[in-house]
């Protein structure tokens, strides 16, 4: 629960308006909020959990929720003039003209902000005090707040430097300064560097994804992507729709358009989807190009020409309307178990029961009706049972060299550990690759056969010259690749198997990161009943990116499947992000263009003696465990880290008691904390990057600093004379009343 501390005797104006500020939005926005009272501290802050508030007008903001977030003219000069003239950095007068035009709504965060400054102010210099005295006329939640103030005198007013130093927007930075780099050029491999391929499962296009996919693949493989770049190694990290196959037919007839009509749509809808989570694909292709027939075509022929291809003959059903054998999803009729009659041959809407197209009563060919008839087809197999003993050693290798995840490994043992079979990799129908045999010209390559060759042939799309340097160089190039646990065979033994096959260069899989499934509110996502949030839906609700990549990354299936909630989701944005990530950059931002016009000032980390000795040892350990996490994929863990180097840097503002006091009594010290505080941030922008990097380029903004490399250890590099940007907010408070509407919203018909 939060509580509210306020000063006995208030610091000055600043500390006066402040105590009218937070009193105020306690009374309207949260009454049962405790208020209590201090004779130890000048200023107010919030106790939101483990973390303070304290910042005044962050304060009300937090308490008045996502609908009184919008800045206008009077905030902005609030902040830009009023508090200046608070604190004698101003030396201009108050422009009655903009009160006089101002309309502002009763009881709104807004009137209360600008209020409790004015009030200050009025107090301070007799200023302002027809608008004050008209608001507490009309106002009695105003008027009850300045009751905790008007009996109690300041202590003293806080000084401020006479001259400010103009900020000019100049840079300052240590020359040994580690820049994060950047390039738009073509990424290849680098001989005597760390090379980096990254995949993640390519999804199927024949719908829109939802969180649990989005989390379970091109999530996971981005905040790794971006930590390899945050980290300067040489990766490139490519995707692409998965598109042929048999669901991309059956599709395509329930919405009446072509195959191709239909993979265009869907590519589109994936790619819009993936954009706006801000997923950094270095190329995101598709699987139905040139250089995928080509690629395909070659390794099955050179399997053939190294004695790992076999025909057997297939039992299949015929539809002789059409003259064209049936696919499991071309076949519909009466479910054996439950007498549904709309069965599918591979399985049953009605009661689940997974089904062969044999076992369904009446069959009838889902095209036209008719009643199929069995018939033999030949089929071309790729011998595993032969290539078992070279799979199972390279499995075992590569399992502990690249650490996979444990579920990958459990999974893959299910299937080495038994006797392999052939397994069919042709099939019956017109869209997908074609089989380049004779007698077989009239069958397609299977989509699982097919698939996972497509990241080979997207690499060789996004760079037809350098492919081959990335997918033949297992000697220089370490493969990761994310999926969830239901692709993991098709990665780990039938892929493997079949590059092994070849007899060819390739470069396999290193690192394995496999996902168990994220569930939505104690049940299934359903597209059909409305169940769950889709991709295209998160955009809808008005929440940032940021917060969805940190939410979903909060709840990654590890190690076991997890639950998105909607309670969960707005508590860690409230709790979290804004109350301990937001606050931290916000306060020392605010703080530093209030008392320095945002010019860093010199400092020397000498001013704060064992206090920055500590603080450089905890943050260097947090930096030290992040990096390890971050390596071994344990991204949900690392994540936790790198809020934990925030929330280190909030309690480093509270031993050294940051506050207008610091500033006037003890300027070298206050000096000192901004410009530690300015560069843990810096820091802090780093390591999360790979999770929000619409927040880090937020954050990088107001230092007005570049990118930087996530370090080793944390380093000095801001130093006196940089200057920073203006202060923004990274993150705003959701209402709780959100949660039924959205819970209701995506609920579904059950």
């Amino acid at each position: 629960m939060s509580k509210l501390h306020i000063p006995t005797q208030a610091g000055g104006p600043v500390g006066v308006s402040g105590v009218v500020k937070t009193v105020a939005a306690v009374l309207k926005f949260a009454p049962k909020t405790p208020i209590v009272e201090d004779d130890n501290i000048t200023v107010p802050f919030l106790e939101v959990g483990s973390t303070n508030l304290i910042e005044p007008n962050s304060v009300v903001r937090y308490l008045a929720g996502a609908k009184e977030t919008v800045e206008s003219n009077l905030l902005k000069y609030e902040q830009e003039t009023i508090y200046r003239l608070l604190t004698g950095q101003a030396q201009t007068s108050l422009d009655e003209s903009i009160l006089k035009l101002s309309t502002i709504t009763s009881g709104s965060a807004e009137e209360i902000i600008v209020f409790g400054s004015l009030f200050a102010l009025n107090e301070k210099s007799g200023e302002a005090g027809k608008w004050v005295d008209e608001r507490l006329a009309s106002n009695e939640t105003l008027a009850q707040a300045i009751t905790r103030v008007k009996v109690k005198k300041a202590k003293k007013a806080v000084a401020a430097p006479v001259d400010l130093p103009l900020n000019t927007g100049e840079q300052n930075l240590s020359e040994s300064f580690d820049a994060k780099k950047s390039s738009s050029e073509v990424i290849k491999p680098v001989p005597g560097q760390r090379n980096i391929l990254i995949t993640s499962a390519l999804p199927y296009v024949n719908n829109v994804p939802h969180l649990g996919n989005i989390i379970g693949s091109v999530l996971s493989a981005d905040v790794y992507s971006r930590y390899c770049k945050g980290r300067n190694y040489n990766a490139l990290f490519i995707c692409g729709t998965d598109e042929y196959g048999t669901a991309t037919e059956t599709k395509a007839l329930e919405e009446k358009v072509t195959p191709k009509e239909l993979c265009d749509k869907y590519h589109k809808i994936h790619k819009d989807v993936y954009d706006w989570f801000q997923i950094g694909f270095d190329y995101f292709g598709r699987t139905t190009t040139d250089k995928q027939t080509e690629i395909a075509q070659d390794i099955f022929m050179k399997l053939h020409d190294n004695g790992y291809l076999e025909a057997q003959k297939m039992t299949q059903l015929y539809c002789t309307q059409h003259n064209a054998f049936l696919a499991d999803r071309f076949v519909e009729g009466i479910c054996p178990k439950c007498g549904y009659e709309d069965a599918r041959g591979d399985q049953c809407d009605g009661c689940g029961t997974l089904l062969n197209p044999f076992e369904l009563i009446k069959p009838r060919c889902k095209l036209d009706g008719s009643s199929p008839e069995v018939r033999d087809s030949e089929h071309i197999f790729l011998s595993l049972d032969k290539l078992q003993k070279e799979t199972v050693e390279w499995a075992q290798e590569s399992a502990e060299k690249g650490d996979w995840s444990k579920n990958s490994r459990t999974i893959t043992d299910g299937w080495l550990n038994n006797e392999l079979h052939p397994r069919c990799i042709t099939r019956d129908l017109v869209w997908g690759t074609p089989v380049p045999l004779e007698g077989f010209k009239n069958k397609v390559l299977y989509v699982w056969f097919d698939a996972t060759i497509g990241y080979v042939s997207i690499t060789a799309n996004y760079s037809p010259e350098n492919w081959k340097a990335w997918w033949n160089n297992p000697e220089n190039v370490d493969l990761y690749q994310f999926m969830g646990k239901d692709n993991v065979p098709f990665h780990t033994v039938i892929f493997p198997a079949t590059l092994l096959g070849t007899k060819q260069p390739w470069t396999k899989l290193h690192h394995l990161s496999t996902t168990e499934y994220l569930q939505y509110e104690g049940g299934k996502f359903s597209k059909s009943r409305g169940v769950g949030v889709f991709g295209n839906n998160a955009q809808d609700t008005g929440i940032s990116p940021s917060v969805w990549r940190y939410y979903l990354l909060s709840a990654r299936p590890e190690s076991s499947d997890t639950q998105f909630s909607w309670d969960d989701f707005v508590a860690r944005n409230n709790s979290e992000l804004l109350a301990n990530l937001g606050n931290f950059v916000n306060r020392v931002i605010k703080f530093s263009n209030a008392k320095y016009n945002g010019v860093v000032a010199d400092f020397s980390t000498s001013e704060l003696g064992d206090t920055f000795t500590l603080l450089k040892a905890d943050v260097d350990g947090l930096l030290t465990k992040y990096n390890t996490l971050m390596e071994n994929t344990k991204l949900k863990s690392a994540q936790d880290t790198a809020m934990a180097i925030s929330s280190r840097g909030n309690q480093f503002l509270q031993d050294n008691k940051l506050d207008n006091s610091l500033f006037a009594d003890h300027p070298a010290k206050s000096a000192a904390v901004v410009g530690v505080a300015l560069n843990l941030i810096h820091l802090v922008s780093a390591v999360i990057a790979p999770f929000m990097p619409e927040t880090a380029e937020s954050i990088d903004k107001q230092l007005n600093a570049p990118a930087r490399r996530i370090p080793d250890e944390f380093t000095i590099d801001i130093l006196g004379g940089h200057h920073i940007g203006k202060a923004a907010y990274l993150f705003k408070r959701i209402d709780e009343k959100q949660i039924e509407e959205w819970r209701n919203k995506f609920g579904g018909q059950q």
